[in-house]
């Protein structure tokens, strides 16, 4: 599936798919190639003409109103993170790049105090710097490793997220959000027709069209110290390329907590005895 320059419309029409008439008071009634909206169907509910709908859908009219774009949040039923990137879509803040020259560059010093693991990443999910304990967790967390490639692609993220499926579709779903800052990036358009061509699972996730990291709880599998339940935050940089910061947090008292600190103490064993400095985590094959 090749990427198009047309994100408003793709995002309509991805998110159009996942409404049925029943959950919005129609009766489905007739044939239907697909079990979601059709595209008068949503535009009635949004109260607009089905022809500047289709022209919306088609790229053919660009940025609507702020009150349509509400109108048809309303109708495909989006939360507050799927509206606010439908509103970007429509009226993006910035230029079609990112300004990338502005990166979070002190943020690497400040993660490397952080007794948790953290992680600096850009808006494609490029790994722009770690902390020790980060790098020691996972592979993934490899300074200048695009971090959806290796959960999508690597064998050992299998093994690494117990619950895989949840893990890559966290992982899409913020990449949606990202890609909504500047909708006509080249490098991002570049970046999902690759996934989209190498990778079935991303397809069907970017299908689905869900928006935002959601915060909550990895069940990670680590060949060293075992089973770890780390809860997940971001932090958001104020800088327009959407550099942010991931960190992995145990519960105090917890075995994952007492599993970290052994991970800490073997890395750092490690680093002491070879006189560098700690070793990214390594994954048998």
């Amino acid at each position: 599936m090749a990427a198009k320059a047309n994100a408003l419309g793709d995002f309509l029409r991805a998110r159009r798919d996942q409404v049925r008439p029943e959950d919005v008071g129609l009766v489905p009634g007739g044939q239907r190639r697909a079990p979601g909206l059709r595209r008068e169907e949503l535009a009635m509910l949004a109260g607009i003409s089905s022809e500047y709908y289709l022209r919306l859908e088609r790229g053919r009219a660009q940025h609507p109103s702020p009150q349509i774009v509400d109108a048809l949040a309303r109708a495909l039923r989006l939360d507050r993170k799927a509206t606010q990137h439908l509103h970007h879509l429509a009226a993006p803040a910035g230029g079609d790049t990112p300004d990338l020259e502005a990166a979070a560059h002190g943020l690497a010093d400040v993660i490397d105090q952080f007794l948790m693991p953290a992680i600096v990443f850009n808006r494609y999910r490029d790994v722009l710097a770690a902390n020790p304990i980060a790098r020691a967790l996972s592979p993934e967390f490899t300074p200048g490793q695009n971090s959806l490639r290796w959960r999508l692609f690597d064998p050992a993220a299998r093994e690494f997220y117990v619950d895989w499926d949840e893990a890559t579709a966290i992982a899409v779903s913020g990449l949606r959000e990202l890609s909504g800052l500047c909708p006509k990036d080249t490098r991002m358009e570049a970046l999902i027709a690759e996934l989209s061509d190498a990778s079935p699972r991303f397809r069907e996730l970017w299908d689905r069209a869900e928006v935002g990291y959601r915060l909550g709880i990895h069940h990670m599998r680590h060949p060293q110290v075992g089973d770890l339940y780390l809860y997940r935050h971001r932090l958001n940089a104020p800088y327009p390329g959407g550099d942010h910061v991931l960190m992995y947090r145990a519960e105090p008292g917890s075995d994952s907590a007492r599993r970290l600190e052994e991970l800490r103490a073997l890395s750092a064993a490690t680093a002491g005895s070879q006189g560098t400095p700690e070793p990214e985590a390594s994954f048998g094959r």
